[in-house]
């Protein structure tokens, strides 16, 4: 029985380290090393929750192209389960730069055709063997949606959801439990996420806010806040391995945040253990150059908890 079914969101981010995020006069900049790094959230998601410990899998379209072998590649090296099929119009891209404070802005290149969806006959025995379905956004997993059984645990991340896109709204109506971004809910969370719940079946959302914490809402509840850790005042003296962190590349820090929630919540951690894991799991994924390139362990998140909680 897998813990996790990881469905969809695998691509490739070439990354590129700017001074800034801003285009300066001239036509030219020179910069550090451009690398290419498997990435986007379902990846994320997966190796996060598998180098936690979780029985994971993860499925979806990749292109028979250069990016498609770096994929596998990948994945064999790290032991993951991944099951895909080809698209025709090959893997999914990004063009990402990350500023000297290690903060992003994305330039995404789905890729797909807009009517992919994913099979049935490929994806149901794959529902068929998980406690719990992460399904992530791109168009051609909204069919996995409505073939998830009752009894079946769901999770999805909206990322930088408005609160108005039509794209997203299946995904937060079915989802037991949503993540997504305060980046464009205008400083107002709270409306975006309450709509979710009175319209939805989610018991708890939650909106990340990068260095300035987040907000969490459950269903009956008042929106609360919580602060972003503090990773050598808080962890530094007791764990060592917090000791010299500083934060380098933030891609695929809230996939590290969703897995940390995710497998706080297989161990049976109440909400407020389960962000503080999210919290501990995104803090790591910075620490690193390129996309969720730093995956916590499970015994490093065990102790880092510990001394949070001291």
């Amino acid at each position: 029985m897998l813990d996790i079914l990881v469905v969809g969101g695998v691509g490739v981010d070439t990354i590129v380290r700017v001074p800034e995020i801003a285009i300066g006069d001239g036509d030219s900049l020179g910069v550090e090393p451009i690398h290419d790094y498997v990435a986007h959230t379902g990846n994320g998601v997966a190796l996060g929750c598998l180098h936690l410990g979780l029985a994971t899998r993860f499925i979806d379209y990749i292109g028979d192209d250069e990016q498609g072998r770096l994929v596998l590649g990948h994945y064999e090296r790290h032991g993951l389960d991944f099951r895909h099929l080809i698209s025709p119009n090959g893997t999914s891209r990004s063009v990402n730069l990350v500023d000297a404070a290690g903060r992003r802005y994305s330039f995404y290149d789905y890729r797909h055709d807009a009517d992919l969806r994913m099979p049935a006959e490929f994806f149901g025995p794959h529902v068929a063997e998980a406690k719990h379905v992460h399904v992530s956004i791109p168009n051609h997993t909204r069919d996995v949606l409505t073939a998830i059984p009752e009894g079946v645990t769901v999770s999805t991340d909206l990322h930088g959801w408005d609160g108005e896109a039509e794209h997203q709204k299946a995904f937060a109506l079915r989802a037991d439990l949503v993540t997504l971004s305060a980046a464009k809910l205008g400083g107002d969370p709270e409306k975006a996420m309450r709509w979710i719940l009175d319209n939805g079946r989610a018991a708890v959302v939650i909106a990340t806010d990068g260095e300035h914490g987040g907000y969490v809402l459950e269903r009956g509840g008042s929106l609360e806040h919580y602060d972003a850790i503090d990773p050598v005042a808080q962890l530094g003296a007791a764990v060592p391995a917090w000791a010299d962190w500083s934060p380098v590349d933030s891609n695929g820090a809230g996939d590290a945040f969703v897995s940390g929630l995710l497998w706080a919540r297989a161990q049976g951690g109440d909400l407020a253990a389960a962000i503080d894991a999210g919290r501990v799991a995104g803090a790591y994924a910075c620490r690193t150059k390129g996309t969720s390139t730093a995956l916590i362990s499970a015994e490093l998140m065990t102790e880092s908890l510990a001394a949070l909680n001291e």
